[in-house]
C-alpha cells in the first residue's frame, strides 16, 4: 500500500543556480521529490533558485547585502529597512557580519505562520539556514536540515590563511554574525541531514549534534547534463577545475603551485578554471608571480551545459579543496567520464573512493602532491584515461543520483513525522 504524499516546505537563504551548491541542491532535490509524488515550494532568499517544472517558488526578498561578488557590500537606505529582520541584517552587515541565513529564517517564520495560522506543511526542510525562526515553527511542524559540512571547518581555515590582523578580525566578524546560532539551533531539530560521513563526524563534534539524530543523505548528481558527449575530442594536456568560491578552503592557490610545476615537464599543460578569481584574493597576484598568466582561463559564469562541454575537452579534472562536504565537482566529473585529481579533505574519498579506478587522491594542501598525481595521468595512454573515466561514471550511477537521494530524505521525512505523531 502506497503512503500518501507529502507536503514539503523546502527552505534556502540563497539559490544561486550558478555558484556553489546551495542552488544545485535545492534544483535537483526539489524536483527529484516531485518526481515521487510530493508537493514542494521552495521558499529562497536571492539570488532565486531555476527550478525545474513542478515545483514552486516562493521568494522571500532581503536586504541582499553580499551580492556583489567582490565582497563590497550594499548600502540601502534607512527607507527600505521596513521590519525587525531588515535592521538586524542591515547592523550586521555594516560592521561586516553576514546575517543572512539568521534574518532569513526570521522572515520565512512570519510567512509560514502567519497571525497564529495553521503551518500548511507536513514538514519543513531547511538547507544550511538554521535561524532561530525555525525554533519558532517547531512546536507546529516537524523541521529537519541538511547540514553539508561544519562551518567551523571553513572559519578554521580562514584563520590559518592570513596572520593580518585586519583581516583576522573581518573574518571573525563574518563568521560570529550567524555560526554561533547556527550552531546552537542545531541541536534542537528533529533531524540533521548530512551529505557524507565524513561531514556526520565533524558535525557530532564540532556542532554538538546528538549522534541519534543524525542521518546521512548522499548528494546526487545531474547524469543528464554530466555525461560524455559524442564526438567532442579531448585537448591535450588540459586540466579543468571549478572554483565556486575563491577562498581558501578550495585550496586553489596549492593548484596553481602544481600547474606550475607540472609545466616544467609539460610546456602545453594548461588550465581552465569554470569561475572567476575573487576580487580580494591574491588569486591573480600568484598567478603573475609564477608566470602563468598564459596558461590559465577563467570562464566567469557559464550554464551547466557549457560546464559539460569542458569537461568533454579536458584531460583530466582536479579538485584541490583542504575540505569537502560532499564535492559537487568531483561527483560532476566523474559522470563526464573524466579521470580525477582530488585530495583527501573531507568527504572526497567517499564520492572519488580510495581505489584509483576512478581518481588519485592526495593529501590537502600540498601543490608537490597534486602535481606528482597529475603528472602520472597526463603521462598515461589515452586507452588508461578513458578506462578511469568509465569507472568514475559507473560510481556516480551506483551511488549518487539524485532519485536515491530524495528516496532517502523522504524517509528521514516519515521518520520525523513518526516521532512527532508518536509524542503526541
Amino acid at each position: 500500500m502506497s503512503q500518501a504524499a507529502l507536503r514539503i516546505a523546502l527552505l534556502s537563504y540563497r539559490g544561486n543556480p550558478r555558484s556553489g551548491g546551495q542552488g544545485i541542491y535545492i534544483r535537483l532535490l526539489s524536483r527529484a521529490l516531485v518526481d515521487l509524488g510530493h508537493a514542494v515550494d521552495v521558499y529562497s532568499g536571492p539570488p532565486y533558485p531555476e527550478l525545474l517544472e513542478g515545483t514552486r517558488l516562493v521568494e522571500v526578498p532581503s536586504l541582499d547585502l553580499w551580492a556583489d561578488p567582490s565582497g563590497r557590500r550594499a548600502k540601502p537606505g534607512l527607507a527600505a529597512l521596513q521590519s525587525a529582520a531588515d535592521w538586524a541584517e542591515w547592523a550586521s552587515g555594516i560592521t561586516g557580519g553576514f546575517a543572512e541565513p539568521i534574518t532569513f529564517c526570521q522572515r520565512v517564520a512570519r510567512q509560514l505562520k502567519p497571525n497564529g495560522a495553521a503551518v500548511p506543511y507536513d514538514i519543513v526542510h531547511d538547507n544550511g539556514s538554521l535561524g532561530p525562526g525555525l525554533l519558532k515553527l517547531k512546536p507546529h511542524v516537524p523541521v529537519v536540515a541538511t547540514i553539508h559540512h561544519p562551518i567551523t571547518r571553513d572559519r578554521r581555515i580562514a584563520y590559518g590563511s592570513t596572520r593580518h590582523p585586519v583581516a583576522l578580525y573581518g573574518y571573525w566578524r563574518f563568521y560570529s554574525a550567524f555560526l554561533p546560532s547556527q550552531i546552537r539551533v542545531s541541536r534542537q531539530l528533529d533531524h540533521v541531514l548530512t551529505v557524507s560521513e565524513a561531514s556526520r563526524t565533524d558535525l557530532v563534534s564540532e556542532y554538538g549534534v546528538a549522534a541519534e539524530r543524525m542521518r546521512v543523505v548522499g548528494n546526487g548528481i545531474n547524469i543528464d547534463v554530466f555525461q560524455p558527449i559524442a564526438g567532442v575530442e579531448r585537448v591535450h594536456d588540459r586540466m579543468v577545475a571549478t572554483l565556486s568560491a575563491d577562498a581558501p578552503l578550495k585550496g586553489f592557490r596549492y593548484l596553481i603551485e602544481a600547474l606550475a610545476k607540472v609545466r616544467e615537464q609539460r610546456p602545453a599543460a594548461h588550465l581552465v578554471v569554470v569561475g572567476s578569481p575573487g576580487a580580494q584574493a591574491d588569486t591573480l597576484d600568484r598567478i603573475q608571480a609564477l608566470g602563468l598568466g598564459q596558461a590559465i582561463r577563467f570562464t566567469g559564469k557559464v550554464e551547466d551545459h557549457e560546464i559539460a562541454q569542458l569537461y568533454a575537452e579536458a584531460s583530466v579534472a582536479v579538485v584541490p579543496s583542504i575540505y569537502e562536504g560532499f564535492g559537487f565537482p568531483a561527483g560532476e566529473a566523474m559522470a563526464s567520464e573524466v579521470p580525477l585529481v582530488s585530495t583527501t579533505g573531507g568527504a572526497l574519498p567517499e564520492v572519488v573512493g580510495r581505489d584509483g579506478r576512478c581518481g588519485l587522491l592526495v593529501e590537502p594542501g600540498s601543490g608537490p602532491a597534486l602535481a606528482k598525481a597529475l603528472l602520472d595521468i597526463l603521462g598515461r595512454s589515452d586507452e588508461a584515461r578513458r578506462e578511469m573515466g568509465r569507472a568514475g561514471r559507473q560510481r556516480v550511477l551506483e551511488n549518487f543520483t539524485w532519485r536515491r537521494a530524495a528516496e532517502r530524505t523522504v524517509e528521514v521525512y516519515r521518520e520525523a513525522i513518526g516521532r512527532r505523531a508518536a509524542a503526541c
